[in-house]
């Protein structure tokens, strides 16, 4: 007798099964279910596609991007050059003077907003409030060192950038700080591979790169500071091949809107170029305005004797803030020599008190 198609047989496996259940699944089938370790590695690949593993930073884009902007590049470039030029021929405290502004500026990057006259008590004679952050002071303070003066870090080393910024790695990873527990010298040094592949851009561009780079290799992972310290040697990194008079290309003079990591490269690079250009132009203004001021104050204290008086003149140009203990560790003259000069230079229109009370006060110059 022939059997029918749809009558199972009493007992098997499929006698419990109805018409309409779909197949079986293997156990080959269940995803979910563990491998078995067969020594391949194949074996232990998960089901689901892989990730792509291609670079997430398209130095290409970069490269059209400044192509596009070739004419606002220039322009920033062409003042960057002669900012350069200016102060190559400027005194020295006027570079102090730029980077103790740039420094304050950089600051508010972050959570730490220091502003000009901190800064100036800080350096000058260590001097801060009770309740003030002393580490972000110290921040500040390196910062401002490394926009005054010192040699230009090789981008395409780690070990030079780490020592630019005078980071060291923990003796112990600290999860906190370091959440993915990779060491400093790893992210710098994928930094610095990045870096290298953009060589051939404008180094204001590459600037602009490198401070965009900081946040996609982990450098700003819960770090205090890491803002200011990207936008400190993207600064940097824009002066290569100057001639030395500046040594940092401004940035907080433009607003900070140019630092933002949002958009795609040609919308950052042309927020970059905006503020800097805006930052240069500033800049720029702020030096005519201190060079007429220092002929307006050594004009007026021409008949004065001793070297008190020019001496303030060149300390009121150096530091945006005065105040007398600063002046004194400065100058290296008397309290009442110092008050006393002071109080002329105030009543010549020349400077001005800020405070406006009677003790700790602070001078800055009428520019």
């Amino acid at each position: 007798m022939q059997r029918h198609p749809y009558i199972l047989e009493a007992g098997s496996e499929e006698s419990e099964r109805g018409i309409y259940d779909p197949e079986p699944i293997q156990d080959d089938d269940l995803w979910f279910m563990p491998a078995s370790f067969s020594g391949e590695a194949d074996d232990l690949a998960p089901p689901l596609p892989r990730a792509d593993h291609s670079r997430l930073i398209d130095v290409d884009a970069w490269r059209e991007a400044e192509a596009s902007l070739a004419v606002s590049l220039a322009k920033v470039a062409a003042k960057l050059g002669a900012l350069d030029e200016r102060l190559r021929r400027a005194p020295e405290g006027w570079r102090h003077r730029l980077a103790l502004i740039e420094a304050s500026g950089v600051s508010w990057l972050g959570t730490e907003r220091i502003s000009a006259e901190r800064l100036s008590l800080w350096r000058a004679v260590r001097l801060s409030g009770v309740q003030e952050d002393n580490q972000a002071l110290a921040r500040a303070d390196w910062a401002c060192r490394r926009l005054t003066a010192g040699p230009m870090p090789d981008v395409t080393s780690a070990e030079s950038v780490m020592d630019f910024l005078g980071r060291q790695e923990p003796a112990e990873v600290d999860h906190i700080l370091h959440p993915s527990g990779e060491p400093i010298s790893d992210q710098l040094a994928a930094w610095c591979e990045e870096m290298n592949r953009a060589g051939d851009l404008h180094p204001i561009s590459r600037a602009a790169f490198g401070q965009y780079l900081w946040g996609p290799t982990g450098l700003l992972a819960h770090v205090p500071g890491a803002e200011m310290e990207a936008a400190v040697l993207s600064a940097r990194i824009a002066t290569d091949g100057l001639t030395g008079g500046a040594v940092f290309l401004p940035l907080a003079g433009g607003g900070l809107s140019g630092l933002r990591r949002v958009g795609n490269p040609a919308e950052r690079l042309r927020r970059f170029l905006k503020g800097a250009e805006a930052a240069i132009l500033a800049t720029l203004r702020h030096l005519d305005q201190l060079e007429a001021w220092q002929g307006r104050a050594s004009h007026a204290l021409k008949g004065r004797s001793g070297r008190t008086p020019k001496r303030m003149v060149e300390v009121l140009s150096e530091w945006p803030l005065v105040s007398a203990p600063m002046a004194e560790e400065i100058t290296g003259a008397s309290r009442a020599a110092l008050q006393r000069n002071l109080n002329d230079m105030a009543q010549m229109g020349l400077i001005r008190e800020i405070t406006g009370q009677g003790r700790y006060r602070v001078w800055c110059a009428l520019v």
